[in-house]
């Protein structure tokens, strides 16, 4: 069962557990157990995807009910009319907010993208950051002693492939738990000292436009024990996310060079 966090009679969102897929995929093909047919069985309904989370990344995920609302929706998503505010916890210490404005070259797969134009020009990506809490705990990790992370809150301007992944990277604070960006040493330092395996991202909000009914509608995503786990052993439980009456801006994003 998973955790509905907002149905009604044409969307529904789920608080994605990390390590699930959106839906299934002949790239891995073995793979039974999926958001999507989850949802349907769980509802007892059809439902239709309007945007994605990479597999290891947890939080909200919103689903349409019909294949109209998939399609305004789904503009939505691509014309940048809502807010998705995510955490993470990364590398070192970041205390300032801060926007990374660093275009990134679309990264193709092996197998499903072997026939796309591989020298495809770098796309313009915006990110924006805000370091929430910082910690140095008494671990040695490579030449030092001890190990500095931080709580950082990050929202989207644009939408490429791994984003936030890579764009953490390239300020040298990549993501505790990232396989494919991230730090190895500071990863295996975290799921031995802490028990705390996996991607440390999480998509904590969604805002937006009802599609039907034109209200703004905010959908939250609480932490999972994994996540409340590790708050609680750096001393952060006081920036958990206030699920109740959050706050985020709707405007509209005016950005023609983004797609």
């Amino acid at each position: 069962m998973l955790d509905i966090l907002y149905q009604d009679e044409h969307l529904v969102a789920v608080n994605k557990p990390s390590g699930w897929l959106v839906h299934r995929s002949w790239l891995d093909r073995h793979e039974k157990v999926v958001v999507m047919q989850t949802v349907r069985d769980q509802i007892g309904q059809h439902v239709f995807t309007v945007h994605r989370l990479d597999r290891p990344t947890s939080g909200v995920l919103l689903m349409a009910l019909s294949s109209e609302v998939a399609r305004q929706m789904s503009q939505q998503f691509e014309h940048h009319q809502l807010n998705k505010v995510y955490h993470a916890v990364v590398r070192g210490h970041v205390h300032e907010a801060d926007t990374i404005d660093y275009p990134l070259v679309e990264q193709l797969d092996k197998i499903a993208d072997k026939f796309a134009k591989q020298d495809k020009e770098a796309q313009p990506a915006v990110s924006h950051y805000r370091g929430l809490s910082q910690v140095e705990v008494p671990i040695a990790v490579g030449p030092y002693d001890t190990a500095r992370y931080s709580l950082v809150e990050l929202t989207l301007q644009t939408g490429r492939k791994h984003q936030l992944r890579r764009h953490m990277k390239h300020i040298f604070h990549p993501i505790i738990g990232d396989s494919a960006y991230g730090d190895l040493r500071h990863n295996r330092a975290v799921a031995e000292h802490f028990d705390c395996q996996g991607l440390m991202l999480h998509a904590s909000h969604l805002a937006l436009q009802h599609p039907v009914t034109h209200q703004p509608l905010l959908i939250s995503a609480p932490w999972d024990s994994r996540w409340q786990n590790l708050m609680t052993e750096f001393g952060w439980t006081s920036q958990c996310p206030e699920y109740n009456g959050v706050e985020i801006n709707l405007a509209i994003t005016q950005d023609s060079s983004v797609r």
